[in-house]
């Protein structure tokens, strides 16, 4: 698995945010449609009647949440010795993402887990917002853009690039100009 701004591409896999586990909340991008995976948001939003496909509640990579980061490592390691397997502790649930999709029946907001644990960076997320919206341009569009970025799933190994090379391939997949930022 890999990801690419806001996407996680295992194989020829396409997930906004992370690929979700057993009944966790996810959504996949289809051949067919959207598909919001997971307990009490299971459905399928046909293309051809997604309107608009939208991102919200992102974290945004910055010193101070890397910072927050470090320190929580450092605590955990700290408690977790102190306290191997204290009464009541709980894990930190993972950050989710609202995926909006507007479609000719109306609006959904289907979630799925945040899959950089520090944030995702400006650039990327911008990228990733145009290539939404570039998905809901038209079946022609969205079919070459999405078999694209499958090929590069299968072929990439499974490992993430560089922050370079995610910024190349999701300027190249959105149609964006190489000197803006998306």
């Amino acid at each position: 698995m890999a990801m690419v701004g806001l996407f996680w591409i295992a194989e020829g896999d396409v997930y906004v945010g992370a690929k979700p586990s057993g009944s966790g909340p996810g959504v996949r991008l289809t051949p067919e449609g959207v598909v919001a995976l997971g307990d009490g948001q299971s459905g399928l939003y046909l293309w051809e009647d997604v309107r608009a496909l939208t991102v919200g509640d992102l974290p945004v990579k910055s010193l101070k949440r890397q910072v927050g980061a470090v320190k929580d490592v450092a605590l955990g390691l700290v408690v977790n010795l102190v306290l191997p397997m204290g009464p009541g502790r709980v894990d930190e649930a993972s950050a989710l993402m609202t995926v909006r999709v507007e479609s000719s029946g109306g609006e959904y907001g289907p979630t799925a887990y945040v899959a950089a644990a520090n944030g995702y960076p400006q650039t990327e997320i911008d990228l990733s917002r145009a290539l939404l919206a570039r998905l809901t341009e038209g079946a022609a569009t969205m079919s070459t853009t999405l078999a694209a970025m499958s090929e590069w799933g299968r072929a990439s190994g499974g490992t993430t690039p560089r922050g370079a090379e995610r910024e190349r391939l999701l300027r190249e997949w959105a149609g964006a100009p190489e000197g803006l930022p998306g």
